[in-house]
């Protein structure tokens, strides 16, 4: 527990530090805590938070930097998060009108990194599949039949088929109209769950032809695909913190490249209500003891599906990179949304 004086000198040390990257002295604590104590005083408590670890003296300075734990506390007690500029708030705004997922995701994660000037990551949803706007069968040869997917999107898949008997043309027409009769305006999703009560409903020589192609389609619709999109990540390169040790960023863009364990820290940030911050060595991956990652979860029609963030140096403006994380997994979960409904 620290009392009123520690609070605020502390916030005080830790404000001056983000906005000058510089380590703070007892005169310069004076000045700008506006509290009406002599240099003693102030050494005398700058030593008592030393002494907790809540800051720290580097060797080559006389005056104080914050600790991980020094931010963490900073964070969750002394931090006023600051209201997003409109300017800033319209720039988000215009960019994720509902429109494709997959230009959504990428948007997101390009306006985290351009206004915050760090890298901003979006993972990207579980159970985001387009809805099926058409489905056709082609005859190839006398055994090989090419189904053609156009989804809701726009996107158009094309799977070839491998049947055990050739298909006349009007069957493979009977085929599609039964297709789109039956499961357009669907994901897979839904379509696997009405399969087996439906199919029935064919002759038996067209349900290994039916089964074939929605097995296919599933594979189609599933694609490979990233787990999460990043950006900017060369914008640590002009990092104080990142620029003076090339080992640390070589680390750290190693990591990026891996990809699974920073997938696990954002799948975990997925279970959290709003926003959640990672500091150092909280996130448990050692190229990040030296950053801070800040995540918020974001919702397709009311279920959590991924979850946007930015990570940068711990000292980051926490007042300024909260709110735009908080508001741009707002505005994606409403653009999803709405998207997921037409």
């Amino acid at each position: 527990m620290l009392d009123d004086r520690a609070r605020t000198l502390l916030k005080t040390l830790i404000e001056r530090y983000i906005a000058e990257g510089q380590p703070v002295g007892s005169r310069a604590l004076s000045k700008y805590s506006c509290l009406d104590l002599s240099a003693a005083t102030v050494r005398n408590v700058m030593a008592d938070l030393e002494d907790i670890g809540l800051i720290a003296s580097p060797h080559t300075s006389a005056g104080r930097i914050p600790t991980a734990r020094g931010y963490r506390f900073f964070v969750d007690s002394l931090l006023t998060v600051k209201p997003i500029e409109q300017e800033k708030l319209d720039a988000i705004e215009g960019q994720l009108l509902p429109s494709q997922p997959r230009q959504l995701i990428s948007n997101a994660s390009y306006l985290l990194s351009g206004l915050t000037r760090f890298a901003g990551i979006v993972l990207t949803p579980r159970r985001l599949t387009p809805k099926i706007r058409q489905m056709e069968f082609v005859s190839l040869s006398e055994r090989r039949v090419l189904l053609i997917l156009v989804t809701s999107d726009g996107d158009v898949q094309n799977r070839l088929l491998f049947t055990a008997r050739a298909y006349s043309p009007s069957e493979l027409v009977t085929a599609t109209n039964y297709l789109n009769q039956h499961f357009v305006g669907h994901d897979f999703e839904h379509i696997h769950s009405r399969v087996q009560e439906e199919l029935h409903e064919l002759r038996g020589d067209l349900q290994a032809l039916m089964a074939a192609a929605l097995a296919a389609g599933d594979e189609a619709m599933k694609g490979p695909g990233e787990r999460y999109v990043i950006s900017g990540e060369r914008n640590l390169l002009e990092v104080e913190e990142f620029s003076s040790n090339m080992k640390r960023l070589r680390e750290l863009f190693d990591l990026f490249e891996q990809r699974t364990s920073l997938m696990q820290l954002l799948d975990l940030s997925q279970r959290a209500d709003g926003v959640q911050i990672f500091i150092g060595g909280e996130s448990g991956l050692a190229p990040l003891d030296e950053c801070s990652v800040v995540t918020a979860p974001y919702e397709v029609d009311g279920q959590v599906v991924g979850s946007v963030g930015v990570i940068g140096p711990t000292r980051m403006a926490y007042e300024r990179v909260i709110p735009i994380v908080d508001i741009t997994a707002k505005l994606l979960s409403s653009a999803l949304t709405y998207q997921a409904k037409c």
